[in-house]
């Protein structure tokens, strides 16, 4: 099949682009030209957009590769979900997307942006309740112009699975670390003074085959999949895996941390047959060694 992968050279879309160019298929990337494609994936068609790349007009400009599926690994606003949904209906058999897990309300009773009791996990996409409060990083004094101002994946999922003539599927991340990102494990080491609390991690390897998976599988179109470990550690028993670090862990009350954040994953791994490619022990050792 003829893939394009929009935002295919960064952290996450890289190991997309490489894996679905292992399997077979004919791969385009979609790129602002900040990182050396012929480095990254030799041999792929490379389309480049001197401005935004989830806007109407680059997107017009990314059809060039005539694709069968598309793995859109930027759409953060909901404007960019209707440019994707203008470009992409009618033209492609599969449009396979990165969401999040801050979608979910648990997070929102996490970072206390939306009050009331902890939700209970592991959350899983068909019954854990998802926010009522748009744009959780958007504060009074955020630019409207900043990401944070009009960021919500909540939207982006309803506009990219809302349309009958652009097959979608969703893949909500978990907190992804490798070499390029998370390699200090910031995530885990600034939450040490919370031994028990737990938040579902993945590697980026193992995430791009997640999402790869989904693009190509058969059975794959119309659903949200969670993407992460089968089983997540709680902090200590994480920091009992990793080199130690002097990283001061965070001070105040700003997150409640009565407030899990674990994934429920099974239905990948049911549907679809996922199994991680890089084992956690590898994982931990290919991001610090």
């Amino acid at each position: 099949m003829r893939a394009l992968v929009i935002g295919g050279t960064g952290f996450i879309g890289k190991f997309v682009s490489r894996l679905l160019a292992a399997h077979g298929h004919d791969v385009s990337v979609f790129h602002r030209a900040r990182h050396d494609l012929s480095t990254i994936l030799p041999g792929a068609t490379s389309i480049i957009s001197t401005g935004p790349l989830s806007s109407s007009a680059a997107l017009q400009t990314a059809l060039a590769a005539n694709p069968d599926i598309v793995v859109h690994m930027l759409a953060m606003r909901e404007s960019e979900a209707e440019a994707a949904v203008q470009t992409f209906r009618g033209r492609i058999g599969r449009l396979a997307f990165a969401s999040s897990g801050d979608v979910y309300r648990a997070y929102g009773r996490f970072t206390k942006f939306e009050p009331g009791p902890p939700d209970p996990v592991p959350l899983d996409p068909a019954r854990s309740p998802l926010r009522s409060l748009l744009y959780p990083y958007r504060k009074s004094s955020t630019p409207r112009d900043a990401l944070e101002y009009d960021y919500e994946k909540i939207l982006v999922e309803r506009v990219l699975l809302g349309d009958p003539l652009l097959p979608g599927v969703c893949l909500r991340l978990p907190k992804v670390y490798g070499r390029d990102n998370n390699a200090d494990f910031a995530t885990v080491h600034r939450f040490a003074h919370h031994p028990d609390w737990r938040w579902t991690h993945g590697y980026v390897e193992n995430v791009a085959a997640a999402i790869v998976l989904a693009a190509t599988h058969r059975d794959g179109g119309g659903r949200i999949y969670n993407v992460g470990e089968a089983h997540t550690p709680t902090v200590g028993e994480r920091l009992r895996d990793l080199p130690a670090s002097g990283m001061p862990a965070l001070e105040g009350d700003a997150y409640d941390f009565g407030q899990d954040i674990v994934y429920d994953t099974t239905p990948i791994r049911n549907e679809l047959g996922y199994g991680e490619p890089v084992s956690y022990e590898d994982a931990i050792r290919r991001t610090v060694g």
